[in-house]
């Protein structure tokens, strides 16, 4: 079964998410837009975030996008299972994928065009975990720290 990438915003990254996900459409992935599905200058980021992880903490990949991306970032940390950071270049890209094995990007559409866009999102997918021992011991610690962090809120 071909991997499933997820993809939202909020208003700010609206226009980018659609031009994201009609390239990813275009190269052959298969896509799932979580919203929004028109614009909506008063919606909040959190509710897409949210949206978009509980399907990556389940299976598959997700590209979240809004203004500076940071806000994306920040609430996609909170989901378990999802690994998120902002993207802002193809090298940032690969090497969030190459050494953090991100699930979830978050694309700041105040600061990348379209093109750049594309090229970021192509080196996140194309680039292998290198899963180097450092790596994994290193995503081992932050699992520990996820699952501590389960058992106290509960």
């Amino acid at each position: 079964m071909e991997e499933v990438i997820y993809v939202g915003s909020d208003h700010g990254g609206f226009e980018l998410k659609k031009h994201v996900i009609e390239f990813l459409k275009a190269k052959g992935y298969s896509v799932v837009d979580v919203g929004p599905f028109s614009y909506d200058k008063d919606d909040d980021y959190p509710d897409y975030a949210q949206k978009l992880c509980e399907n990556v903490a389940r299976k598959g990949k997700g590209i979240l996008i809004c203004r500076s991306g940071h806000g994306m970032a920040v609430t996609a940390n909170k989901f378990k299972g999802v690994y998120a950071s902002v993207c802002w270049s193809p090298d940032a890209a690969a090497r969030a994928k190459r050494d953090e094995n991100l699930n979830v990007i978050s694309l700041p559409a105040d600061f990348i065009g379209p093109e750049d866009a594309e090229r970021t999102v192509l080196a996140w997918l194309d680039t292998p975990f290198n899963g180097e021992e450092r790596h994994m011991r290193r995503l081992g610690k932050v699992r520990g720290i996820e699952g501590q962090r389960a058992k106290h809120q509960r």
